[in-house]
């Protein structure tokens, strides 16, 4: 139902849709819904979605061949560097899927990262066990992230893809809730507490805008308690003079320059018009 109403709100120009979420999404009826095409604006929607680690899963990954796992490469700086993260193809059919003529056959891809590769990890005995991403390979001890999708690229860069999408979603939600007070509903008032809300977005957004526009790079990853100590809560003196308004602040202030910056980059802004 979320897809289908996001669908609808996008502007007309947009032609091609695809769809990447965490394991929150790797729902059968989403997947099937995406992969038949039934939009009948965007039609059959490309995606790669985040898939749960179950023993059956497990299962597949420790069937596939030492010979088949591949490193992982990310981009920096133009340049692909390796990490210590390998990924594989799974041959693996959920049993929610497997038992239904009309269901469709998915490509699954699981990367593995080392958590141990001595004969037992440090903190987990024998008995002891593993994380419940976890699991003993031929190699040694990994924990695992799987994904599922419909899509023909090369396993490497469609993973690579799939982190790029907004990811650090528990990230934002902290900075709703942290920084613009958005976890500090002031009533018990559904209302009061959703205009509450809208305005914290508000308040978001609109920071988020200064610092893509109006500040240096280094402000885009600030959080919203630098940008009160250096921009917002400093300490000066207004004064209006000869049609004028004057902030005047304490000799050498650290804040001077990007002060002159941000309004610099504010008067070359063009207004969009009215009506």
């Amino acid at each position: 139902r979320v897809l289908k109403e996001v669908l609808e709100d996008l502007p007309e120009g947009v032609e091609r849709v695809r769809l990447r979420s965490d394991t929150a999404g790797y729902q059968h009826e989403l997947l099937k819904y995406c992969n038949s095409g039934e939009n009948k604006r965007f039609g059959r929607i490309e995606f790669a979605i985040g898939c749960d680690v179950t023993p059956a899963f497990k299962k597949a990954v420790k069937e596939i061949p030492e010979s088949d796992w591949h490193v992982l490469y990310k981009e920096i700086d133009g340049e692909k560097v390796a990490t210590t993260t390998e990924w594989a193809e799974v041959c693996f059919v959920p049993n929610a899927v497997c038992h239904k003529k009309d269901d469709f056959g998915y490509r699954y891809l699981v990367k593995r990262t080392a958590i141990g590769r001595q004969s037992s990890l440090e903190g987990f005995g024998e008995d002891e066990p593993l994380p419940e991403t976890g699991v003993k390979l031929q190699g040694g001890y990994y924990k695992l992230f799987g994904i599922v999708t419909n899509m023909e690229e090369e396993g490497g860069e469609l993973i690579n893809w799939y982190h790029k999408r907004c990811g650090k979603s528990e990230e934002a939600h902290s900075i709703m809730k942290e920084d613009f007070a958005g976890g500090k509903l002031p009533s018990g008032l559904f209302g009061v507490n959703a205009a509450w809300w809208w305005i914290m977005i508000l308040a978001m957004n609109l920071n988020s805008v200064l610092k893509s526009l109006a500040m240096d790079e280094t402000a885009i990853i600030k959080r919203m308690k630098a940008i009160r100590f250096q921009v917002i809560c400093i300490a000066g003196r207004v004064l209006e003079r000869s049609r004028q308004l004057i902030i005047r602040l304490s000799h050498n202030h650290p804040s001077f320059e990007m002060l002159l910056q941000i309004r610099r980059k504010l008067s070359l802004l063009v207004p969009v018009p009215s009506g």
